[in-house]
């Protein structure tokens, strides 16, 4: 029985050994073996304008950018650019977009009936990350979680002040706005839906909007 009780002490898994450094790793305390690791950035330093830096990245993922100097010329081109896709059912759920729609009377739905119809969702954004062309969402306001996802075309439209390099500036900007009481979801959105997995074919609009557009205000 001894030898027995040997042996089977003796035999352990490679997770139960895996386990065991880990809670001896967690109980012996070191100095950091990488102090200055925070101040090697993994980036050169930024040369262009961030709204240039943006526009590039984004146009390179597919997605459309417009610039617009005032909410007049934002106006004149969304009606310009519904015109030539023949949009007709415009979703619009969040009311600081919707005053500036209802501003100029440009036609929308704030609700949800025949959203299976919708052509395109319109909604605002938390950040404009600069670095990869990418749009920080989160469901905290009225757009929720459907309506950048649903409609085959997307529209953002974002501020200047809104720019930022990183994604760190992203969230940086979360914290400042909602505090501890960040929205239960928050995500990058990188240029249109896409997917390859048939035959290597690149798909745009596989899983969501297959056109994602961000008109930019200065301001």
């Amino acid at each position: 029985m001894a030898l027995l009780f040997i042996l089977m002490k003796d035999i352990t898994t490679s997770k139960e050994k895996l386990l065991k450094k880990i809670r001896k790793a967690l109980l012996e305390k070191r100095e950091n073996p990488y102090p200055n690791f925070e101040d090697q950035p993994l980036y050169p330093p930024a040369d262009d304008m961030l709204e240039v830096m943006f526009a590039e990245q984004f146009a390179a993922v597919s997605g459309q950018f417009v610039f617009c100097e005032d909410e007049v010329q934002f106006i004149e081109n969304l009606l310009t650019l519904a015109e030539e896709r023949k949009w007709h059912k415009i979703y619009c759920w969040e009311p600081a977009l919707q005053q500036v729609l209802q501003q100029y009377e440009y036609p929308y739905f704030e609700t949800d009936k025949d959203f299976d119809q919708a052509q395109v969702g319109f909604t605002l954004c938390e950040a404009l990350i600069a670095r990869n062309g990418s749009i920080m969402l989160s469901n905290a306001g009225m757009a929720g979680r459907r309506l950048s996802i649903y409609p085959p075309v997307h529209i953002v439209l974002a501020y200047t002040s809104q720019m930022v390099l990183d994604l760190k500036d992203g969230f940086k900007l979360l914290k400042n706005k909602y505090g501890n009481n960040l929205p239960s979801m928050i995500t990058n959105v990188t240029g249109p839906s896409r997917t390859a997995d048939i035959e290597k074919t690149l798909v745009l609009g596989a899983h969501g909007p297959k056109e994602l557009f961000v008109f930019l205000l200065d301001g």
